[in-house]
């Protein structure tokens, strides 16, 4: 963490000075905002969070409860999920305090007894070395507090307004605030009064049953699987040997349970298979009662019993895919004529079965991907054909999503005998995806051609950017190269090079001199020259070959009132893990560019200046 530059700080640096409209923030509800945000899930919470980095836009989120989430549904926070918490600065608190997966437990029927069940196998929950951050358990809410807490500390002071409910919306695309919302006070002493706020953008997080989703003509299409599940948060007594270890359960008397051990050392999850759900059902499953739950999960773990002396939370829900065709309010024919202005994420847009440990995660990056979008139209630094790009890249991803839901859903009902896969198996094979890093985005404004992949294989163009260990030549420390791509909604631009390069030095004077320099190009007047455009240079040498005196200046910036000089973008390699032979880069040098969600957007070699220039400028105004 860097701090000090715009003088000494005494007290929490997480916390930055408040600036733009974070001074003097007024606690009502404005009548007029630039983005109107519905519904504090993690989808909602994590876009509010990234917006809050930008001094000059205001931003309110609103949510119908009247406080905080105490108890949340969703637990399950893969490793892309964590790496993002890093970008956002709470990674190492949240691991901390959750439960962590290192492996699966497979129980199956005993074949000697089919009414016991047996431990059959153990899988290792990331044993291709995915990501260097674990995967974890954790209550919903606590992620939601640590978003707040960004938020809070931000510079623009944000906060949720609790004890509003959405109710309609106009759009009349005219004006500077062409949105018309109509919100209800759910608390106090307005309960039940209408409140009027005009926005510039409205975000809809406001879960399955999305109001906003409607109100823009758009429904969650797909279908039901027929199948009921009971979930329950439990404080027990078990003599069950891995009831601290995530298991899939499959039973020989039907039925199946998955157990996710919970943060804490003691609470534990079970989802309880509850059978198959006849089509005129009508709903009646759902009143399915705790005992009845409770009965059916010692039916499936006999010959072991559990009693259960607390239950946190429970619900029965019945698998549903669904997916909308459009994740914003333009429709098809719309397409290229006008930009969205209202905008659906998360359970808005895609649901499916809680099993995976996906809703929460893909929610997440729903969010991350539209919120630095947003800053960046309304603080004028790319136009508003950029938000057009958010539907076309997460509904793909969604529909993968729900395809890959649909099957571990029915492997996980299916009786043993019956699977052509054993769980154990599909559970290894497809690991990657589960964990988040299968998201790959097509070429596009955003995402350039494959052109030059060949310099950084390591590195796929549209994937999110797979951290390395590096070491920092300033001051000698070993830090992993990703941890530093903090959610700031800034662009990294990573040059790797032999510190001897000729291509290197000349690159470098043309970053910092040529007018078609991003750096010159898109870097707001008077601003620091890395507002904008996070530029850092790895070498092939090791830390003590580098001497920094002969470092070009656009590695070495000036920034803050004082102009003191980052000495945190210069890197060299670990010697024993070499980045350039870890991520395939080439000896000959190569340029990657990183989006401000973390995303490889472009691999080009050094001499490429003009594509780098153009690439650019598709998406970001000229100053």
């Amino acid at each position: 963490m860097q701090f000090h530059h715009h003088g000494y700080v005494s007290t929490d640096p997480r916390v930055q000075d408040a600036a733009g409209v974070g001074i003097d923030r007024p606690d009502e509800l404005p009548d007029t905002v630039d983005v109107l945000i519905v519904g504090t899930g993690p989808a909602g919470m994590i876009t509010a969070a990234q917006v809050s980095q930008f001094p000059n836009i205001t931003t309110r989120i609103v949510e119908r409860r009247g406080d905080r989430l105490a108890i949340g549904q969703a637990d399950g926070i893969q490793a892309r999920s964590v790496e993002t918490f890093q970008a956002f600065g709470f990674a190492e608190r949240i691991i901390a305090e959750a439960y962590r997966i290192t492996e699966m437990a497979f129980w199956k029927p005993d074949p000697t007894n089919p009414a016991n069940i047996i431990r059959t196998a153990r899988a290792i929950d990331d044993p291709t070395g995915i990501s260097e951050f674990p995967h974890l358990i954790v209550n919903q809410a606590r992620v939601l507090d640590y978003f707040a807490e960004v938020m809070a500390n931000a510079p623009t002071r944000m906060t949720p307004d609790f004890g509003f409910e959405f109710h309609s919306l106009v759009n009349t695309n005219e004006g500077e605030y062409p949105v018309t919302v109509t919100l209800v006070h759910t608390t106090g002493a307005h309960k039940g009064q209408e409140r009027i706020v005009h926005a510039k953008y409205v975000v809809g997080a406001d879960g399955a049953r999305s109001a906003v989703r409607d109100s823009i003509g758009c429904t969650l299409a797909g279908d039901a699987a027929f199948h009921a599940w009971g979930v329950m948060d439990v404080l027990a007594v078990t003599d069950f040997p891995d009831i601290r270890t995530k298991c899939a359960i499959q039973s020989g008397t039907g039925g199946s349970i998955l157990l996710i051990p919970r943060e804490g050392g003691y609470l534990f999850r079970m989802y309880v298979d509850l059978g198959e759900v006849a089509p005129d059902d009508n709903g009646a499953v759902r009143q399915t009662s705790m005992e009845q739950i409770i009965a059916k999960a010692n039916a499936i773990l006999h010959p072991y019993t559990l009693d259960v002396k607390n239950v946190a939370w429970h619900s029965v829900y019945e698998v549903a895919h669904r997916l909308t065709d459009r994740f914003d309010d333009v429709l098809p024919a719309e397409i290229g004529i006008r930009s969205p202005r209202v905008f659906i994420l998360g359970d808005a847009c895609h649901t499916h079965s809680a099993k995976a440990g996906q809703g929460m995660n893909v929610s997440m990056q729903d969010g991350f991907n539209l919120g630095w979008k947003l800053g960046y139209v309304l603080d004028g630094r790319s136009p508003d054909s950029l938000l057009g790009t958010y539907s076309a890249e997460r509904q793909v991803i969604a529909k993968n999503l729900i395809d890959f839901d649909k099957e571990w859903s029915s492997l996980m009902a299916a009786k043993p005998e019956d699977l052509k896969v054993p769980l154990e198996e599909f559970y290894t094979q497809t690991a990657e995806f589960p964990a988040g890093f299968m998201t790959q985005y097509p070429p596009s404004m955003l995402i350039g051609e494959a052109t030059h992949q060949s310099l950084a294989t390591g590195f796929p163009i549209g994937k999110r950017f797979k951290s390395a260990p590096v070491v920092r030549v300033g001051d000698a420390n070993p830090v992993e190269l990703g941890h530093h791509h903090r959610a700031d909604g800034r662009w990294r631009v990573y040059a790797f090079a032999d510190a001897a390069s000729v291509e290197l030095a000349a690159w470098a004077e043309w970053m910092r001199t040529s007018g078609d320099s991003p750096l010159l190009a898109h870097t707001p007047a008077g601003s620091d020259i890395d507002s904008i455009f996070d530029v850092k240079v790895v070498y092939q040498q090791a830390h003590a070959e580098v001497d920094i005196s002969r470092v070009d200046d656009v590695f070495l910036p000036k920034t803050g009132p004082f102009g003191l000089i980052d000495y945190e973008k210069l890197y060299a390699t670990d010697p024993e893990r070499d980045i350039f032979s870890l991520r395939g880069i080439s000896r000959d040098g190569a340029i990657v560019v990183v989006r401000p969600d973390q995303y490889v957007a472009n691999v080009l070699p050094l001499t490429a200046t003009d594509e780098l220039a153009a690439y650019f400028r598709q998406m970001l105004l000229v100053r």
